[in-house]
Order: C-alpha cells, then sequence, then structure tokens
C-alpha cells in the first residue's frame, strides 16, 4: 500500500514571510528598481533606495546621457528622493550601478512584468 503519513502534517508556503516582524527583520538597504505602465506601450522606471551619500542628480545625468532616455528626481514624503526615467530601463539602470560600484549586485532588487 502507500504510505499516508505525511498528510498530517502542513506545509506553510509563507512561514519564512510570517516571521518578518520590524524586530527579526535585518534592514539591508536594497536598492528598488520598478516599471510602471503608463498609457499604451509607454513606461516609466523608477528607482528608489539610492544611499545618501551619491548625488542622485549627477547619478540620473549620467544615466539620461548613457542610454538616452529623459528622467527627473521626485521627491516622495515615504520614500525619499526617487529617480524616474523614461521607458522600460530596468536592465540598463542595474548595469550601471553595478558597473559603476554604487550598488553591489546583491543589494538590486528588480520589480516589474
Amino acid at each position: 500500500m502507500t504510505d499516508l503519513g505525511n498528510l498530517g502534517a502542513t506545509f506553510d508556503p509563507f512561514a519564512d514571510a510570517a516571521g518578518d516582524d520590524a524586530s527579526t527583520v535585518v534592514n539591508k538597504d536594497y536598492v528598488h528598481i520598478r516599471v510602471q505602465q503608463r498609457n499604451g506601450r509607454k513606461s516609466l522606471t523608477t528607482v528608489q533606495g539610492i544611499p545618501e551619500k551619491f548625488g542622485k542628480s549627477k547619478i540620473l545625468k549620467a544615466l539620461k546621457k548613457s542610454y538616452c532616455c529623459n528622467g527627473c528626481v521626485v521627491e516622495d514624503s515615504e520614500l525619499g528622493e526617487v529617480i524616474q526615467l523614461q521607458g522600460d530601463q530596468r536592465k540598463n539602470v542595474s548595469d550601471f550601478l553595478t558597473e559603476s560600484k554604487i550598488v553591489k549586485k546583491e543589494l538590486i532588487k528588480i520589480h516589474g512584468f
């Protein structure tokens, strides 16, 4: 016959996420790169979490020049300064931040689609 002993055991796929209380979270300074769909084929890439010691306007200027896109730095009440770029620039921004040694590759989180 078949061994049905494991039917009583429950598996919680969110068990590791459930322990993410404010006291147990290790605060790593992740850089989040997100893409937001605007209208039609238009999209917007946002970058948040860049350390304060780096000038966001200088990073933005270098990104705009390197990847031929427009952008701006937006001040948000919750998130601080956020870089916005036109188009889906997630891969480009990730490569730029790691090549210029602003952020390590392990600390970059790419979101979207």
